[in-house]
């Protein structure tokens, strides 16, 4: 195919080159190479709210069940910690004699996170009795009540 002017090509050509300059910034950060490191930084987002009598906490946990998730106070700190699994039980094709089973998948590229994940925040001063926890469509809900101090009058003689 040719185009009506025939200069054109030359400069569509060498904007094209300026543009691949910046194509490094498009490209994720972690490759291959950094796989392992890459498990190390996956982490969840947090938010952490200070109303009047508590502390609440709201963690995005979203794909991962209920009973991978535990959750730890002690000496101050708040501790999430997830788990995620796959199944590592795949047989190549030419061993999978049943229909229902499915071959070895062959993946091109892999994503989705497979490990633990783990948070800790310092929050002092919580009434660790009375500690709440909700977990609904990914996202996990923790109220941190305050310990309430009654400020005490003391009274002090004259001598």
């Amino acid at each position: 195919m040719f185009g009506l002017v025939p200069f054109a090509k030359n400069i569509a050509k060498s904007n094209d080159d300026f543009n691949k300059l910046f194509d490094v910034f498009n490209e994720p950060f972690f490759h291959e190479p950094f796989a392992k490191m890459n498990s190390y930084v996956k982490s969840f987002k947090v938010d952490v709210k200070d109303t009047d009598n508590a502390y609440e906490l709201t963690a995005e946990l979203p794909g991962i069940a209920k009973e991978n998730i535990s959750l730890d106070y002690n000496k101050g700190y708040l501790t999430i910690k997830t788990t995620t699994t796959k199944s590592t039980e795949e047989k190549p094709a030419e061993n999978a004699d049943d229909k229902n089973e499915k071959p070895q998948e062959k993946y091109i590229r892999r994503e989705r996170y497979v490990g633990e994940m783990q948070r800790s925040f310092y929050i002092d001063d919580i009434d660790e009795k009375n500690i709440k926890a909700s977990y609904q469509d990914g996202i996990l809900t923790v109220v941190l009540p305050k310990i309430t101090k009654e400020e005490a009058t003391t009274q002090i003689n004259i001598d």
